[in-house]
């Protein structure tokens, strides 16, 4: 059903979501209707598939956000701090922040510079408060090595495939913590970690997918031109 939940409008694509099951949180699906991905993404903006950004870099499809957003839901409690990496649009890390409220904190750190720019002007259309706040902190650098300035974390997203599970994330998590991260290369499997209060990790395979590698600018570019 996934696949067809494409709309007009945003809250016809959220309202689709809700029919085909994919997200149910009421707190999941206000952020949704009150993020417009429109103004992350101009193009074929309601369509649930992913559009390109540029660089090699994809917003993901609105049910994969759902869905991502549905499983960290917990952790995304006002006053929480998240960090979110591959943050491309700034469109996920928008939804994030309306969840975590006006006490709480969103990092997003992107390694292509062109797309941290435009991900706060996308945000500043409609919430240029977050980010002179710094309510949500958009940075440039190297996401698989986390962002241990701002650490620990409530919950880690990440929004492209890494080879393996990086360490040094789970090591940024709290505990309790949660991170969803898309894990794989060839094959691709969508992996929730969650840290307990010892600080025990729990890991919990989720679904298949098919996201754009967690790799290096430079490989990033040359790969995708």
């Amino acid at each position: 059903m996934a696949w067809r939940c494409t709309g007009t409008t945003n809250l016809e694509l959220i309202d689709n979501l809700v029919n085909a099951g994919i997200i149910s949180n009421p707190r999941v699906i206000a952020a949704m209707k009150f993020i417009d991905r429109k103004d992350y993404c101009p193009r074929f903006s309601y369509e649930d598939s992913p559009q390109t950004l540029g660089y090699g870099s994809t917003i993901s499809a609105p049910h994969m956000h759902g869905y991502a957003l549905e499983h960290l839901e917990p952790f995304l409690q006002p006053g929480m701090k998240v960090l979110d990496v591959g943050s491309g649009s700034g469109y996920l890390s928008a939804c994030m922040a309306e969840m975590v409220g006006d006490t709480g904190k969103v990092i997003g750190i992107e390694h292509i510079g062109e797309l941290v720019q435009s991900s706060i002007r996308n945000i500043q259309k409609r919430h240029k408060n977050w980010i002179e706040s710094e309510k949500v902190k958009l940075i440039e650098g190297d996401g698989r090595l986390g962002y241990e300035q701002e650490a620990p974390y409530d919950c880690i997203h990440v929004g492209a495939a890494a080879p393996t599970t990086p360490s040094l994330l789970l090591s940024q998590l709290k505990s309790p913590g949660r991170l969803f991260i898309p894990v794989g290369t060839d094959s691709q499997m969508i992996l929730v970690y969650d840290k307990d209060k010892e600080g025990n990790l729990h890991k919990k395979e989720l679904m298949g997918v098919m996201y754009v590698p967690l790799t290096s600018v430079k490989k990033q570019k040359n790969f995708f031109g």
